[in-house]
């Protein structure tokens, strides 16, 4: 074996190590939307609510892909982290071994013997605790068998570490491009989204508004869960649903975790929709409802699909306060239980945190974090 050569090997292996540092994450670029829809002048505001009402449910849709990416993406940086100080150590684990085997091939050389107690101060994981009795030195040859027994090993994992790291690298870059792909379809939803409402003339937006508040009004009233019509219960909550004026009073105040996540949501009220967003100024759906939880003490999964998937359901006849409730067949929009049959929740784009009827959108089911 050329020991020479076989260090130029070693130190090629690694050269992976400073390639995986150059990584950068960036942001995904902004796009404008390819089309410019317009409603139909005098169309039925029930077909103008639709539309609109699809475009943001597409947007929310991206926005659930886009935080997904966004932890997935946060997981994999961390572990290439992880990857490039593992490939570090064992570059100069392989280095050191390098080092001695020209030690002990010098040795060899001259014919004399080869320190054991050399080889565990640069091997061992403590070398201070080496046998300082150099007097059991093994003969050279010996010492030689186990460096080159090492450096195979040395080799294999550094092999091993730089196909994991080869492909973190690769899957991350699909993740940013993934996340990259998400922002641009948020990006063009709600900007035509943004364009229709522009558009739209007073007596259609005034009309809108009163279409959105008679259908709140008629899902008040098909709320199929526990305490309809008693309030929110939240202790000392102020209630801000569709007309300004949310419901209050008339149920048991919440106490405990759940009672704390409610409170923290609660105390959002006002602050915008910010697609992506925990806080502390904007929120989107799953944003507002992990941030209350982690608030409470309980850390729950970042995305409604995975709090979906990961929390324990509950019937929607025993929910109580605190609990999440899902909605869509997608899990892509959630909001949290407060008690008479409303919710508090991060509405969309354009919208402010607010309260509103539990039974304004299609239930998927409903999940309790608190156990």
């Amino acid at each position: 074996m050329n020991l020479s050569t076989g260090g130029r090997q070693l130190r090629s292996r690694v050269a992976l190590a400073a390639l995986v540092g150059a990584v950068i994450l960036v942001p995904g670029p902004s796009y404008a939307a390819p089309n410019d829809p317009k409603p139909a002048d005098g169309g039925p505001l029930e077909q103008i609510r639709s539309q609109l009402d699809g475009l943001y449910r597409e947007a929310e849709v991206a926005t659930e892909a886009y935080d997904a990416a966004n932890e997935k993406a946060t997981g994999q940086s961390k572990r290439l982290a992880s990857l490039q100080s593992d490939l570090a150590r064992t570059q100069g684990r392989a280095q050191a071994l390098h080092d001695l085997a020209g030690a002990a091939a010098r040795a060899q050389y001259r014919g004399d013997y080869f320190s054991s107690a050399g080889f565990q101060l640069i091997l061992g994981d403590h070398p201070e605790n080496a046998l300082p009795d150099a007097a059991q030195a093994a003969r050279t040859r010996d010492t030689l068998h186990n460096i080159y027994e090492n450096q195979k090993t040395a080799r294999a994992e550094l092999d091993r570490q730089t196909e994991a790291a080869t492909k973190n690298l690769r899957d991350l870059k699909k993740t940013l491009a993934d996340k990259a792909d998400a922002k641009e379809k948020i990006q063009n939803k709600i900007a035509d989204a943004e364009r229709i409402e522009a558009g739209l003339k007073s007596e259609q937006a005034n009309g809108l508004a009163q279409l959105e508040k008679q259908k709140e009004n008629e899902a008040t009233s098909k709320w199929p869960g526990p305490g309809a019509n008693a309030g929110p219960a939240n202790k000392g909550g102020t209630g801000n649903g569709p007309s300004g004026n949310g419901p209050s009073g008339g149920a048991p105040a919440v106490s405990g975790r759940a009672g704390q996540a409610v409170s923290f949501a609660m105390a959002q009220i006002g602050k915008p929709y910010g697609w992506g967003d925990v806080g502390p100024s904007s929120y989107d759906c799953s944003g507002l409802t992990s941030v209350a939880w982690a608030h409470a003490g309980h850390p729950i999964p970042r995305t409604s699909q995975a709090q979906w998937q990961g929390l324990r359901h509950v019937s929607l006849s025993s929910a109580q306060p605190g609990d999440l409730i899902i909605y869509f067949n997608d899990a892509t929009h959630v909001g949290m239980y407060i008690g008479g049959g409303q919710i508090v929740h991060a509405p969309r784009p354009g919208r402010t945190i607010t309260t509103a009827p539990a039974a304004s959108m299609p239930i998927l089911g409903v999940v309790r974090p608190g156990g």
